[in-house]
């Protein structure tokens, strides 16, 4: 049977697991390494790891702490966190990543993407495009953790990302992030009926209907989700979590 990839996105925030709402409110969950332990267990498709603070902070995601996931991790595993330069990306690859994650960057300079995709081969190269509306100016896309807008449509950009060479998108709702309410199926399915690389549905899953949704109704090539796979419940307490093969019809 059919299951289109699903992944689990682990945030950190001082090298601590955390999870937001709506980009704000952090809690703290734990140790990352035990969550990339427990998704190994259960045998995850992949895993992306996000250092939020990164960008703001003008440095580069923990090398040390890339390399401890590399040897936990028995998935696939895509980083972000303050890339900006050909040898960021070299030296994340070399700590053990398979992918990398590029958000600020890409929308500061698009050409970046361009560059990357040709030294390393578009797979490698993900663009994660966080999305939340404007006052006056409709859906935009967001960077340095959702704190500053640019004037991309979400459209706009994931065109010129693929034009770029991206490999994939990663579709984030910043108002739907943490919610649990479901994902923006609309914006997602704008997205993957614009381009033909593959789109990864990101912000407000909350029940496994919601991947299926998101696959049936938005043409996901890959659902993505963060407080489902770490809080279980109606009070949110922290549990990671993966479904089994044979849980989702797709």
């Amino acid at each position: 049977m059919f299951r289109p990839r699903i992944i689990p996105v682990l945030l950190l925030k001082d090298l601590a697991l955390v999870k937001s709402v709506q980009f704000t409110n952090h809690k703290y969950l734990g140790d990352p390494i035990n969550a990339v332990r427990i998704f190994s267990d259960l045998k995850a498709d992949e895993l992306v790891l996000l250092d939020i603070e990164a960008s703001k902070n003008s440095r580069l995601v923990s090398l040390e702490f890339v390399k401890k996931v590399g040897e936990e991790a028995y998935m696939p595993f895509a980083v972000g966190g303050g890339i900006k330069s050909i040898e960021d990306i070299k030296t994340i690859l070399s700590a053990g990543a398979e992918r990398v994650v590029i958000n600020t960057r890409a929308a500061q300079d698009p050409n970046f993407i361009k560059e990357a995709s040709e030294a390393f081969g578009s797979s490698t190269i993900i663009v994660c495009i966080d999305v939340k509306k404007k006052r006056f100016k409709g859906e935009r896309t967001w960077i340095l953790s959702g704190s500053r807008p640019t004037e991309f449509t979400p459209i706009e950009f994931a065109k010129l990302m693929e034009e770029n060479g991206a490999g994939e998108l990663i579709i984030q709702s910043i108002d739907r992030d943490g919610t649990m309410e479901g994902y923006d199926v609309d914006l997602i399915r704008s997205i993957s009926t614009s381009v033909s690389i593959p789109v990864v549905a990101l912000g407000g899953a909350g029940k496994p209907q919601d991947l299926i949704e998101a696959y049936q109704d938005g043409h996901a090539s890959a659902l993505a989700a963060g407080s489902l796979f770490v809080y279980q419940g109606k009070k949110r307490g922290v549990l990671i979590n993966y479904p089994a093969k044979n849980e989702l019809a797709f």
